[in-house]
């Protein structure tokens, strides 16, 4: 595969810039005044990006987010993106301008959580927060509007989590879930931990070690937890219709493969595009390469697929 210009300067930049700087700074507070300094100098943030603050509550409990988009949302539905960092990093900063890009490519508004990150608050705090900005939707959304879930990396393994905590609270689903390089096992047990050590390109072996230590501190079981490794978790039904990308040469490759399978035996829907030659969460560089803004294209054409299925007629759908 070729890969263009842009995108093999960008692996080169998250090899020799990010990568050694994530493994340097053992601060997570220090990280997150860097993460957020970092997305500002070198994301792109479109002009008419709208980032607007609000507060979701839910059995009195309440969680700060973002609403991301660009004005254009026409379709009844809400894209719920959990971002990624490790359960340490992250937030508008880092992901609102990627929750507005796959928001806006699908026609819809997104709400990017402010949930709560370790170490000064370990699980199960991020995702009591998720499941609470996901109630406070169900009782605010206007009849007729579906919740779309997604997240990368950490946000990626949160939506798992969360998918079984909706399925044991007996919750509606989501129309579809969507997840980009899940962390889905903080153990790190997968073959693609030591086979993909060399050519991971931004996420140092050793930050992970510490950012699962530090989510998982109170977690019974630790980090083989299954709401704190979803991986593990074993499903009572068939999750929503399920999109998975991740880079083929990621360290986390094989959480990926491995929930896939999983999943599929399960009865679940899944689509993995294993993606060669792009690093860790390559889609965050939305309107930077080729390769990010195609990412993002599948998962927008996925979700609004999947939208547009929900409000087919059983009898105009094709057999």
């Amino acid at each position: 595969m070729t890969l263009s210009t842009r995108q093999r300067f960008w692996n080169r930049f998250s090899r020799w810039v990010e990568k050694p700087l994530i493994a340097a700074v053992r601060s997570q507070p220090l990280l997150r005044r860097v993460a957020a300094l970092h997305a500002r100098l070198f994301y792109h943030r479109p002009p008419d990006l709208r980032v607007e603050p609000d507060r979701l509550t839910q059995g009195g409990h309440t969680v700060p987010g973002w609403w991301c988009h660009r004005g254009r949302s026409r379709l009844p539905a809400v894209l719920l993106f959990l971002h990624g960092g490790a359960y340490t990093v992250g937030g508008p900063a880092s992901h609102a301008h990627w929750a507005g890009a796959l928001a806006d490519a699908s026609g819809m508004r997104a709400f990017l959580p402010e949930y709560r990150l370790a170490p000064e608050h370990p699980f199960p705090a991020a995702l009591d927060d998720a499941e609470t900005v996901y109630r406070a939707l169900l009782a605010t959304l206007p009849a007729g509007h579906r919740i779309v879930l997604a997240g990368d990396s950490a946000g990626g393994g949160l939506v798992f989590a969360l998918m079984a905590r909706l399925q044991a609270a007996g919750l509606p689903d989501p129309l579809a879930v969507v997840a980009l390089s899940p962390w889905l096992d903080l153990t790190l047990s997968g073959d693609s931990v030591q086979r993909h050590r060399a050519s991971e390109m931004m996420l140092p072996l050793s930050w992970l070690r510490h950012a699962a230590r530090l989510y998982a501190a109170r977690a019974p079981g630790g980090c083989g937890h299954p709401l704190v490794s979803p991986l593990f978790h074993t499903y009572q039904r068939p999750l929503p219709p399920t999109l998975m990308l991740c880079g083929a040469e990621e360290l986390l490759s094989d959480d990926s493969v491995r929930m896939a399978q999983r999943l599929r035996t399960g009865g679940t829907r899944v689509s993995l595009l294993l993606q060669p030659g792009v690093g860790h969460i390559w889609p965050v560089h939305a309107g930077l390469t080729p390769e990010a803004d195609a990412a993002n294209d599948r998962v927008a054409a996925f979700l609004r697929a999947e939208l547009a299925r929900a409000h087919t007629p059983d009898l105009e759908r094709p057999s």
